[in-house]
C-alpha cells in the first residue's frame, strides 16, 4: 500500500515500514522510488519488520563509524545498496532471490 503525505524527515521523502510506503506528496509519480522503496517491501517481508529494523539500524552504526559521515553511511547499508542499484529495474522483484541483500554487504 502507497500512503501520499506531507510528512517530511530529515532530508528523506519516503519511509517504508511494512507493509505501507509513505512518500511525500509531492513525490507521487516518481516511479523510481516506489520501486525503490517496494524492494524494502521485499527486504522486510524476508527478515520481518523489527528484525529488518534492527539490523538497518546496527548497520547504519557500523557505516558510521567506517566512514564517519551520515549520508555516505546510509547509502552503504547493504539494503540501501541493493534497493539503488536496481531502483531503474521494474523487473527486478519479479526475479530477485530471496535476502538478494547478503551481496550487499
Amino acid at each position: 500500500m502507497i500512503f501520499f503525505s506531507k510528512f517530511r524527515l530529515n532530508k528523506y521523502i519516503a519511509i517504508t515500514i511494512f507493509p505501507f510506503i509513505f512518500i511525500n506528496k509531492n513525490y507521487r509519480g516518481d516511479t523510481v522510488l516506489i520501486n525503490h522503496e517496494k524492494i524494502h517491501i521485499k527486504q522486510q517481508l524476508e527478515l520481518l519488520w523489527l528484525p529488518f529494523f534492527i539490523w538497518y539500524f546496527v548497520e547504519f552504526f557500523i557505516r558510521f563509524l567506517q566512514y564517519r559521515n551520515w549520508h555516505t553511511a546510509y547509502l552503504n547499508i547493504s539494503f540501501e545498496r541493493e534497493a539503488q542499484q536496481h531502483e531503474f529495474d521494474f523487473e527486478y522483484l519479479k526475479n530477485r532471490k530471496w535476502f538478494s541483500f547478503w551481496k550487499y554487504l
